[in-house]
């Protein structure tokens, strides 16, 4: 499986505060904010996301990763016998996702961007 990218999400109360309070303590920028997540990053390839309430899942990952075939790993998630949390799903932001829990019971985040 080729892995393009992977992002840590923390689940925060309120957005606003929690971007905020990076940007003045670390600096860092918002490079994608759709009003219940945020990603922040400083220009690296290093980047982690802010989240309230995941707007069509039932419940907020720990992290996402960002893969080339979606599909494949969606396929292959399901011939290992892992629960799928949230069903292959192409979103309105521009994404092909899908969670499911890992062994230690992280809800994982598996997307490509469309």
């Amino acid at each position: 499986m080729d892995l393009k990218r992977a992002v840590p999400i923390l689940t925060v109360p309120e957005l606003p505060t929690a971007v905020a309070a990076y940007q003045r303590v670390l600096g860092l920028d918002v490079l994608m904010d759709h009003g219940w997540i945020a990603t922040l990053g400083s220009g690296g390839t290093a980047q982690f996301s802010l989240m309230t309430t995941d707007r069509t899942a039932p419940c907020n990952p720990v992290a996402s990763l960002d893969v080339a075939d979606v599909d494949s790993a969606h396929d292959e998630v399901v011939r290992q016998g892992f629960e799928v949390v949230h069903p292959l799903t192409d979103e309105e932001w521009g994404v092909r996702r899908f969670f499911f829990r890992d062994p230690g019971g992280n809800v994982i985040n598996v997307l490509t961007h469309r």
